[in-house]
C-alpha cells in the first residue's frame, strides 16, 4: 500500500500538485487520470522518488518515503518496477539482454540464476520465442510486453505504469490491460498506473482518481464513475457528444428499470 498525504510541488510560480491525498491499494490497479497539464505525471514522478515534492509526504507500507535518504530511496527502488510510456528498451540490445538489465544492475544472482529469472518473465508475458529479437524487430504491443517483463524481473512489491497504451490500437490496449491486471492481482502488487484511456478505466480501475488543475476532482472505483456528480469529470470522460447521448441512454434505461422494479413490487402488496 502506498500512502500520499498533502503532497505539493511547484515550478517557479506554478503550482502543479496543490495538496492531493490518496491511498494506492495492495493486489489493485490504482488509475490516476486527468488531462494533459492536470498534474498527474509530475505526482507519479514524485511517487518513485525522480521529483522531490516541496511539501507532504509519501510512505510505502508505512515507511516514510520523503524523509529517506539517497541510500536508503536506492533500496527502496529496488522494490519498484517501472513501465515506460515508449517502453525505453536499448535499441542495441536484444529482448533478453533488455529483460536482464535490471538483474545485473540490482541482484547478485549468477548468469545461470538470471537467464532462468529472465525465461520465467517472458514467459509469463507470452513471449516465449522472441528473446533474440531486437526493439526494431517487434510490434509495439510486443514492446510494451518486453517493458512489464523488465518491470517485474525483480518482484517489485510496487509496480508504476506510465501512458501503457500509448500508441496502440484498441484490441491490443485490452491485451496490455489484462495482462497489468493479471499480474497485479497474481502478485499481489501495488500498481499504480498514469493514464487518459477510457478503456483501461473501465477494464481495470479497481481505483482511480480524478486530476484537475494540479487538485485531486474525485475519487473511486470504475462502477462509480459512470455516475459521478463532478461536472468537471464528467466533462472530462463524456468528452464528446456521442458519448454524452450514450450516458443519457444508459442513464434513462437504468431510470426504466428502477420504475419497472417499483411498479412490480406495488403489484405483488
Amino acid at each position: 500500500m502506498i500512502t500520499i498525504k498533502d503532497i505539493e510541488k511547484g515550478f517557479i510560480d506554478k503550482t502543479v500538485i496543490d495538496g492531493v491525498s490518496s491511498t494506492f491499494e495492495t493486489g489493485k490497479c490504482n488509475l490516476i487520470i486527468g488531462a494533459s497539464g492536470s498534474g498527474k505525471t509530475v505526482l507519479m514522478k514524485c511517487l518513485v522518488g525522480l521529483i522531490t515534492p516541496d511539501a507532504g509526504q509519501i510512505s510505502y507500507d508505512g515507511e516514510d518515503f520523503t524523509s529517506m535518504d539517497e541510500k536508503q530511496k536506492k533500496i527502496m527502488r529496488r522494490k519498484i518496477g517501472m513501465l515506460f510510456q515508449g517502453s525505453a528498451l536499448f535499441d542495441s540490445m536484444d529482448v533478453a539482454q533488455n529483460v536482464m538489465f535490471p538483474l545485473h544492475m540490482f541482484s547478485n544472482m549468477t548468469l545461470g540464476e538470471k537467464r532462468k529469472r529472465v525465461e520465467e518473465v517472458l514467459d509469463r508475458v507470452n513471449l516465449n520465442g522472441a528473446h533474440k529479437k531486437f526493439p526494431a524487430e517487434i510490434s509495439g504491443g510486443m514492446k510494451k510486453r518486453v517493458g512489464i517483463a523488465r518491470a517485474i524481473v525483480l518482484n517489485p512489491q510496487y509496480l508504476f505504469c506510465d501512458e501503457p497504451n500509448s500508441g496502440l490500437d484498441p484490441q491490443t490496449s485490452l491485451v496490455i490491460d489484462k495482462l497489468i491486471k493479471e499480474i497485479t492481482e497474481e502478485f499481489n502488487i501495488t500498481t499504480v498506473v498514469n493514464t487518459h484511456d477510457m478503456n483501461s478505466v473501465m477494464e481495470i480501475g479497481d481505483r482511480i482518481m480524478y486530476m484537475y488543475q494540479g487538485k485531486k476532482e474525485w475519487e473511486g472505483s470504475n462502477k462509480e464513475i459512470i455516475f459521478n456528480n463532478s461536472d468537471k469529470l464528467n466533462g472530462f470522460i463524456f468528452a464528446s457528444e456521442f458519448l454524452k447521448d450514450a450516458k443519457d441512454m444508459r442513464m434513462l434505461e437504468i431510470k426504466g428499470k428502477i420504475d419497472n422494479n417499483r411498479d412490480m413490487e406495488e403489484l405483488l402488496k
